[in-house]
């Protein structure tokens, strides 16, 4: 009886579904489908594994708080140096009283007879500083009892630090200045001395850097809404300048 014994079933030789002219036109098929249709494995993560990862970032930052909070805030702040300069540099973009006063108490030190205050520029004449922020350095600098000050006119002009950095090397240079000591605010001082050091440097001259820390210090900043805010937009900023503005400048 076929298909008992070695009939027409088990012989391997019999032609079968998948031989023969059916198996050509699957092969043809096939052929094409690669140029239109890929086919591949996905992994995906699950919720629950999504959760987790969210957990334990939130425990790891939570638990070391007390090392990235200071941290972070300290990376922005200069280390303080300070000697013998020929001018003092009060950092004026955001007038700030207690700038002036260190500025004086640096003055009244011995360390330099000559301060230098930048002041945003009249839009009429960028070598004048304009009436009313004239008025307002020239005010604190008294009231600071600053007792040799020379205002510089800056213009605005995007980014603000280096082309201030510029002008005031114009200043400098002009009247053969050799050093200086930039006070500047404390979160901000880092980007300062960076900022002074590229540009003053390559013209030969010394940068101090002094900063000068207000209401919020490295341990409490977190602490309001504005600290937080202040610390993450200097902390962007000096990114910003490390790795493309002053890359740039040295290119």
């Amino acid at each position: 009886m076929p298909g008992i014994g070695g009939g027409p079933l088990d012989d391997p030789s019999a032609p079968s579904a998948l031989t023969g002219p059916t198996r050509n036109v699957d092969r043809r098929r096939w052929r094409w489908r690669p140029r239109f249709v890929r086919r591949r494995e996905c992994l995906k993560t699950t919720w629950t594994c999504r959760l987790t990862i969210v957990t334990v970032v939130v425990l790891i930052v939570s638990l070391t708080r007390g090392l990235w909070i200071p941290g972070l805030a300290h990376s922005l702040i200069c280390t303080e140096e300070v000697g013998r300069s020929d001018a003092i540099i009060v950092e004026n973009f955001d007038p700030k009283y207690s700038l002036f006063e260190r500025a004086a108490e640096l003055e009244h030190a011995g360390l330099s007879s000559t301060v230098l205050i930048p002041t945003e520029a009249s839009r009429d004449d960028p070598h004048v500083a304009g009436a009313v922020p004239s008025g307002v350095t020239e005010f604190m600098a008294r009231f600071a009892h600053i007792q040799n000050v020379h205002i510089v006119p800056t213009q605005d002009t995007e980014p603000i630090s280096l082309n201030a950095a510029y002008q005031i090397r114009s200043a400098l240079t002009k009247d053969h200045l050799r050093s200086v000591i930039v006070v500047a605010p404390g979160f901000r001082s880092r980007r300062s001395w960076l900022v002074y050091r590229s540009v003053l440097g390559s013209a030969g001259i010394r940068v101090y850097c002094v900063p000068v820390l207000g209401e919020h210090s490295p341990e409490n900043w977190t602490a309001t809404w504005h600290g937080i805010q202040e610390v993450i937009e200097q902390f962007i900023k000096l990114q910003y300048y490390r790795f493309y503005v002053l890359p740039l400048l040295r290119s």
